[in-house]
């Protein structure tokens, strides 16, 4: 549970929305899994400039459950309506050599 409280409050103190956020903690066989639930428009925060924030909250975790035992990983659900989900139901078009041959460059 310590680890759960830890990477909440990480999150909290780097987000424009502290209040949206949950982190809900499942424990198997493997391990704990955090997974981590924000504002659509803190995403961005949490994942940082290529992944950077993201790679550093789940360092900071595995040090975490180390210390306590534990594996420990983060799982950071992304929301609905962002860019990755929309590109998934919006395949893109293809692009066919006639339809560069009409582009006449």
């Amino acid at each position: 549970m310590e680890d759960a409280k830890f990477v909440e409050g990480i999150i909290k103190a780097i987000v424009a929305n502290p209040n949206d956020v949950r982190i809900d903690r499942i424990v198997d066989e493997r391990g704990v899994l955090l997974t981590v639930n924000v504002n659509p428009t803190d995403i961005g925060y949490v994942i940082g400039k290529k992944g950077q924030n993201v790679n550093a909250i789940r360092t900071l975790a595995k040090i975490v459950g180390a210390k306590n035992n534990a594996r420990v990983n983060l799982k950071v659900m992304e929301p609905e309506g962002s860019r990755r989900s929309m590109e998934q139901r919006e395949p893109r078009e293809e692009v066919s050599a006639d339809m560069v041959d009409d582009l006449k460059i």
